[in-house]
């Protein structure tokens, strides 16, 4: 028995696949028509539609077999999809170098003497699976039925690529309604609790340089104009939080090419620290082509909580970055006051709070996190939570590379 090949782009074949949402999905109607149609054509007991993963073929739909999945190394399918436009047709399996020794061909009952499948392929031609049908006999189709499979098989495509538009339409929708109602409480608690007092704030320093200035001198006029800057600062990130929620605008900026260590060397220099406090960079700078401006707000919320949160009197934080083909990888571990386990996940959420004050002895709103979490999903990645309470916590994310257009 030879073991089947893996095909050149098995990485990009396998994305699509799940891509597509549906291996292990609940059998429908429409392929089960098929595959039924297609034994009825062929005269043969068994037809499948069948997705070849990573390590086991699973059977979208079945007829003539009870069978849901099987073993990779010992599918017939992963022979036919090495040829995505050709019909694999063997007539007596035991005769064929490849499978004479299969145990599903050595099998005392029903055994595969005969097998005949079809590659299905998705909207961007990658490979997902077959078309089949079995015979537990030497069998031959016909130029007609051959015909038929091939054309029952484009029929399995359509389906797949409705499936996936209708997928597509329906996540859209989900997150517009998302949007709507987050955007709403969003804007709410921002006008009413963050915008007026910033604008104030603003505002006065203005008063006080304009009566005052002259009795402030050098190093009075220099806090007010921190003043002002902080206020503008943090006014410009609140409205660029809102456009994100608004329209997706951060996560949907051009990539560019950046200096890692220059970009958080950057965002450490917003922070003004006094505290007593050692940042540590990644090992190795890396040039990274990503969405600066959303990478840039993912640190920006992830540093400023463990500079806020951390009863330590000398605060460490470590940042570590890596990355494969696929994505960048990033931590953010500090030794703060940590995260209980009961809370890790409500930490994710809009406008919720786990500590009542922070460093300086002020109350959190709740939105940092909610915001970086919404990012990096936009990024393609993934974010989670490692903490414990008292010793520190380490927040891992990663965003998707995008291919070179």
């Amino acid at each position: 028995m030879l073991h089947p090949a893996i095909p050149d782009n098995e990485s990009q074949r396998l994305k699509a696949l799940q891509d597509a949402n549906i291996l292990y999905s609940p059998s429908e109607e429409e392929f089960d028509n098929i595959t039924q149609l297609a034994s009825f054509i062929c005269k043969t007991p068994i037809a499948l539609i069948s997705l070849v993963g990573e390590k086991e073929q699973w059977f979208k739909s079945k007829f003539g077999t009870k069978l849901c999945s099987s073993d990779r190394d010992l599918s017939f399918c992963s022979h036919a999809i090495l040829e995505p436009e050709k019909l694999m047709e063997i007539e007596d399996t035991r005769l064929d170098v490849r499978f004479h020794d299969n145990p599903f061909v050595t099998a005392e009952k029903d055994p595969i003497i005969y097998y005949a499948g079809m590659p299905l392929k998705d909207h961007n031609q990658m490979v997902l699976g077959t078309l089949c049908v079995i015979d537990s006999q030497p069998n031959k189709l016909d130029v007609a039925q051959k015909k038929a499979l091939r054309s029952l098989a484009k029929q399995v495509e359509i389906l797949l690529e409705l499936k996936r538009k209708n997928d597509y339409l329906e996540n859209i929708k989900k997150e517009l309604n998302e949007h709507n109602t987050l955007l709403k409480d969003f804007a709410g608690v921002v006008s009413h609790d963050m915008k007026m007092p910033l604008a104030n704030m603003i505002i006065t320093a203005d008063i006080l340089k304009a009566k005052f200035g002259g009795k402030l001198g050098e190093e009075g006029l220099e806090y007010l104009k921190n003043l002002k800057q902080a206020g503008l600062r943090l006014s410009g990130y609140i409205n660029g939080i809102l456009d994100h929620y608004e329209s997706d605008k951060i996560a949907a900026s051009t990539n560019e090419e950046f200096d890692v260590h220059q970009l958080l060397e950057e965002i450490i220099d917003l922070f003004n620290i006094t505290e007593d406090c050692i940042i540590n960079l990644p090992e190795e700078n890396t040039i990274i082509s990503s969405n600066r401006a959303a990478l840039e707000q993912i640190f920006l919320n992830l540093l400023g909580n463990s500079l806020k949160y951390n009863d330590k009197p000398k605060i460490i934080i470590d940042i570590e970055c890596s990355h494969n083909p696929d994505f960048y990888y990033f931590s953010i571990k500090d030794n703060g006051i940590g995260i209980p386990k009961e809370k890790e996940d409500d930490i994710f959420k809009i406008f919720t709070t786990v500590a009542k004050t922070d460093r300086s002895g002020n109350k959190g709103n709740g939105i940092g996190l909610s915001t970086v979490k919404r990012l990096v999903g936009n990024l393609g990645g993934n974010l989670k939570v490692d903490s414990k309470l008292g010793k520190g916590t380490c927040f891992n994310f990663s965003i998707r590379i995008k291919p070179q257009s």
